[in-house]
C-alpha cells in the first residue's frame, strides 16, 4: 500500500473517532458567515490575519487538503467559487454533507496531492492549504503544482509545521528522534507511528517549506508563528508552526 493511501485510511479512521479537524461546520456558524462573522485557521491556534483575504465574491478558491467541512462553507458562505481536493474519503463526504445542508455548490475532488494536481493552469485565485504537508514526503512538487495552477497575482496561504514536535516523546518532555523525521527512511520509526495510529507523518524544514515556495516562483507577502494549541511545548510558548501567505507574480 502506498504510504498516502495508508494517511487515508488514518485520517478516516480519526475522523470517525470525532477527530479535531473533522468535525463540520455548524449550521449556526455558517449563518454567522453571511453576516461577515467569521475566522479560520491554518494552524492549530491563531486565526489567519483578515488583511490576507482578498474580496471572495465570484473568487475561485482551492482547499488543498483542506477538507472536512471547516473552511470551504466559510468561503462559499462569502461568495467564492469553491473546489476542495482531499484524499481522505470521510472529509470529501463532510464537504458534500455540508453543501448539501447549506444549499450551495462545491466540487469535492479525491486526489493525492503528491501527484500532479487534477486542475488546469491558471485555474484558481486562491489556494488555502491547512496544516497537511506533513503527511507527504517531498512538498517542492506540491508548491510547484500550486504555483501552476494558481492565475496571476493569485495567493497561497497555507499551514506549515515546522519539525520541531518529531523531536520528542508523545508527551512533549523528552527527546526522542532527530531530524529529519523520515519513516520511510527509518523502519523503527514507522513502528513508534503505527502504535500511536498517527499514520505516516515527515518533518520538513524552512528551507523545504518556505524556501521551497520561494524556488517555485511565489513572492512572500508575511508569515507568522503558532504553537500546537495545548502540551507542554504549547504551555512554554514554543512555536511549532509557520503559516504563510505568498502571491504568484
Amino acid at each position: 500500500m502506498e504510504y498516502t493511501e495508508k494517511n487515508a485510511e488514518t485520517i478516516d479512521r480519526w475522523v470517525d473517532q470525532g477527530w479535531e479537524w473533522g468535525v463540520p461546520l455548524s449550521h449556526e456558524a455558517f449563518l454567522e458567515a453571511r453576516q461577515g462573522r467569521w475566522s479560520m485557521v491554518l494552524t492549530p491556534t491563531k486565526p489567519v490575519p483578515g488583511d490576507w483575504f482578498p474580496d471572495l465574491r465570484g473568487k475561485r478558491v482551492l482547499g488543498l487538503a483542506a477538507g472536512g467541512g471547516q473552511q470551504m462553507p466559510v468561503f462559499a458562505a462569502l461568495g467564492a467559487d469553491c473546489t476542495v481536493l482531499d484524499y481522505s474519503p470521510k472529509q470529501i463526504d463532510s464537504e458534500l454533507a455540508v453543501a448539501r445542508r447549506e444549499g450551495y455548490a462545491i466540487r469535492a475532488v479525491r486526489a493525492d496531492m503528491t501527484r500532479p494536481l487534477p486542475f488546469e493552469d491558471a485555474s484558481f485565485d486562491l489556494i488555502f492549504h491547512p496544516v497537511s504537508n506533513c503527511y507527504i514526503r517531498e512538498v517542492l512538487p506540491v508548491w510547484r503544482e500550486c504555483h501552476r495552477i494558481l492565475k496571476q497575482g493569485g495567493r497561497l496561504m497555507a499551514g506549515l509545521d515546522n519539525g520541531f514536535n518529531y523531536l520528542f516523546d508523545e508527551d512533549e518532555r523528552e527527546v526522542k528522534h532527530r531530524l529529519p523525521f523520515d519513516p520511510l527512511a527509518d523502519p523503527a520509526l514507522l513502528e513508534v507511528l503505527e502504535r500511536d495510529d498517527s499514520g505516516v507523518q515527515f518533518s520538513h524544514t524552512l528551507e523545504e517549506q518556505i524556501r521551497g515556495q520561494l524556488k517555485a516562483g511565489f513572492a512572500l507577502l508575511d508569515l507568522y508563528e503558532d504553537t500546537n494549541g495545548s502540551g507542554f511545548l504549547h504551555d512554554r510558548g514554543v512555536p511549532t508552526f509557520w503559516a504563510t501567505l505568498t502571491e504568484k507574480r
